[in-house]
């Protein structure tokens, strides 16, 4: 068994990496048009504030759990006695992590329900001087919050069915969310109802729906458990003592948005703004750093058990190509066209032409952290798979005490703006502290020929955008809906092909790159 998995892991990775990136923007599409409706019918008004904090808190532990943290504490622990112990053991495992996970997240759920007025008060403190708005707040989060049960579970069978390789389930689960969300807000629009009502219910019925989909797939494939009587045995010891630092270590991204967030609060509609830019912002970061990062850790996990430290480097730089090659034309694309696009997607009922501007500017400022906070996620396998989720965990740190810092020192003279940017500076740090910490510790480090094709990739991502401003410049935006759908898609998709021409030619793709690739699509 150890050695036919081992063997086709090869094979595995990459097709991995592509299924994971497609279920992500099939859940980010959906995501968009989601928003359409959300947008439209809240605009950036108080509702569309409740409606963010509200949804935000379950949210974030989905993100933090389902993209980063659980599959960094268990995939390494459940493959290794996979490896060596077998399937059987490898289920009694996480039986003990299950009953011992759902225990608790019905404790943290029922305590959370009990002071959630103290806990929407410290996440949204300029709800603090508006009553009836903290009073709609903690009613909305009462519902929404029991969300995290089922995606913190969904993410543990989600993680058994990643460690053997079978990621389909776990990467369109979150699709789920969002179709049920569009159906929830369809109703209401043909209900005359009041739409944050049927999108809060509908958070709550999304959860369920997602879980039932992944315990199903894992149920198919023989991953089956029992829930037993917690017991606190060794190696659920080893499990949560991963765990704890890597919910900060992974969910670093999530803690800065959460505290600009809080701060965003305090101006009215900002909470909005930057609600709106960050669902721009995270369409490259999901699909290109989440789909990474999942499906690059259970390979790592297998190279490092092996000792084979040279296969886990190559795939390591592997991984740092691939994002800094995706995300790099891609911010600076996302970072000319905020506009456009903001207009494109969000601009009409309710959301008006002085929000899409203020949109609009959080947008290009989070875009300058953007490589940043994607080659976190690839490089912090790196660490997870060494079970080590202590330094990451340090490095966030860091990066949350400058977000702080930035945010409240610039926040009264510029407002949202000044959280967008301290959300960037945040990622640059930890980024620079993560690459000290793997160069100096020789796990991984920018050897010539990674540098050499980093190198073609900027250059190349500089002649596209240059080319990209001078077609906007020269191509007028169109007013009506269809016309600028088409140029914003125009313009991606030629900016596109400018960047793979001009790396083709400039050695930051190869050839054979390319052709893998599309192989892959």
């Amino acid at each position: 068994m150890t050695v036919s998995g081992t063997s086709q892991q090869p094979k595995q990775r990459l097709p991995a990496a592509m299924v994971v990136g497609v279920g992500t923007m099939a859940s980010r599409v959906a995501g968009f048009i989601r928003d359409l409706f959300i947008a439209a019918l809240l605009g950036t008004g108080p509702f569309a504030e409740i409606f963010v904090i509200a949804f935000r808190l379950p949210n974030l532990f989905r993100r933090i759990f389902a993209e980063g943290a659980f599959n960094s504490a268990f995939v390494p622990l459940f493959s290794e006695a996979l490896q060596t112990k077998g399937q059987s053991f490898a289920l009694q495992f996480a039986t003990r992590v299950f009953s011992i996970l759902i225990t608790s997240l019905i404790i943290l759920t029922i305590l959370a329900e009990i002071f959630m007025p103290f806990l929407i008060a410290a996440l949204a403190q300029g709800f603090v001087g508006s009553p009836e708005k903290l009073e709609q707040a903690v009613h909305y989060a009462r519902i929404s919050f029991p969300y995290l049960i089922f995606m913190s579970v969904m993410s543990l069978f989600g993680a058994m069915l990643n460690a053997k390789g079978h990621f389909i389930a776990s990467a369109f689960a979150p699709l789920l969310l969002n179709v049920v969300l569009i159906l929830a807000m369809a109703v209401a629009v043909m209900a005359s109802g009041v739409a944050i009502d049927y999108l809060i219910w509908g958070v709550a019925v999304a959860g369920l729906v997602q879980f039932a989909f992944v315990f199903v797939a894992a149920w198919r494939s023989g991953l089956r458990l029992k829930l037993t009587w917690p017991r606190w045995t060794p190696d659920v010891k080893v499990f949560f003592t991963l765990l704890l630092p890597g919910l900060l270590a992974s969910g670093i991204a999530q803690i800065n948005l959460l505290v600009g967030t809080s701060i965003a609060t305090g101006q009215q509609g900002a909470a909005a703004w930057l609600y709106y830019a960050d669902r721009l912002y995270q369409l490259p970061l999901g699909v290109i750093g989440v789909a990474l990062s999942v499906a690059l850790l259970p390979n790592l996990s297998r190279h490092v058990a092996a000792n084979d430290e040279a296969s886990a480097r190559a795939s390591q730089s592997g991984a740092v190509l691939v994002a800094t090659g995706l995300t790099i034309p891609a911010a600076l694309g996302l970072y000319i066209l905020a506009g456009p696009a903001v207009e494109v997607l969000f601009e009409r009922g309710a959301f008006t032409a002085d929000d899409t501007l203020a949109t609009a500017r959080a947008l290009q400022a989070l875009c300058f952290g953007l490589p940043a906070f994607v080659l976190i996620r690839a490089l912090q396998p790196s660490f997870f798979a060494r079970k080590d989720t202590r330094t990451p965990l340090i490095h966030g740190g860091v990066g949350v005490v400058v977000n702080l810092t930035v945010s409240i020192g610039l926040f009264p003279e510029y407002g949202h703006m000044a959280i967008a940017y301290a959300t960037s500076a945040a990622g640059w740090v930890t980024l620079m502290l993560m690459l000290e910490r793997l160069i100096r510790h020789s796990v991984w480090s920018l050897d010539r020929p990674v540098m050499r094709q980093l190198a073609g990739q900027l250059a190349a991502s500089l002649i596209m955008g240059v080319a990209l401003m001078a077609a906007v410049h020269m191509i007028a935006f169109p007013s009506h809906f269809t016309g600028s759908l088409l140029w914003v898609a125009g313009m991606v998709a030629g900016g596109t092909a400018m960047f793979i021409v001009a790396a083709l030619g400039l050695g930051g793709i190869t050839r054979a790159q390319l052709r893998s690739l599309r192989r892959r699509v």
